[in-house]
């Protein structure tokens, strides 16, 4: 039902038009200088050209229970097949839900990650720690869902070359999958992107994330 390789064009798709608007307009800062959650209309869109539904910031299955909506994990980016919207609350199906919703556990959730090598401020000090570190707790929280049975980590790695990228990246799989980490094969992109801070290229991996 869900091609990581479909995916993955898509958002490769979304960044390379992006990269393209802001280098027509000659803008001072690029793709490079925005945050993580500044990235994910963009991400959304991207996904939606291609005939995918989106759902923002949806709380986890397992916390749906919660009586406050504020209450419990959320995930970055939920989709769908079809510009099908998510069902929402407890049940899977009600009078009120639309007849075409998708439950839970056919929709493909997906975390978002970013690190950057250089920053506005320079050299990211915490580049190695922010990769190696704060992105294995997004592989839990999806592993560990039992009602999520497609899920995925979308890494974009803005940095000096493509060869810095393959050689980041391994390491940071290798030291994964020795953790245990339930990762499988990523789908894989370079993006070249304008050098505005020392970053030409933003490389995109999305790792399918299985259950432990």
């Amino acid at each position: 039902m869900w091609s990581i390789a479909d995916l993955a064009d898509a958002i490769e798709a979304g960044l390379v038009r992006e990269n393209a608007r802001l280098a027509a307009e000659r803008a001072v800062y690029g793709l490079d200088a925005r945050e993580e959650v500044q990235l994910h209309p963009l991400l959304a869109a991207a996904l939606i050209d291609a005939g995918y539904g989106i759902a923002r910031e949806q709380r986890y299955p397992a916390d749906q229970a919660l009586r406050r909506d504020s209450e419990g994990e959320r995930c970055d980016l939920v989709i769908t097949p079809d510009h099908r919207p998510l069902i929402t609350g407890e049940t899977r199906a009600t009078l009120f839900e639309p007849a075409d919703a998708i439950p839970f556990d056919e929709a493909f959730w997906l975390e978002v990650k970013t690190v950057a090598q250089h920053t506005i401020d320079g050299p990211n000090a915490s580049y190695a720690s922010q990769l190696l570190s704060t992105i294995r707790q997004d592989i839990t929280k999806l592993a560990k869902d039992r009602g999520i049975l497609h899920a995925g980590l979308l890494i974009l790695m803005f940095v000096g070359d493509e060869t810095v990228a393959a050689h980041d990246l391994g390491i940071w799989q290798d030291r994964c999958l020795k953790r245990g980490m339930p990762i499988a094969a990523p789908s894989r992109r370079n993006v070249p992107i304008t050098d505005r801070m020392g970053n030409t290229v933003c490389a995109i991996a999305l790792y399918p994330v299985r259950h432990w």
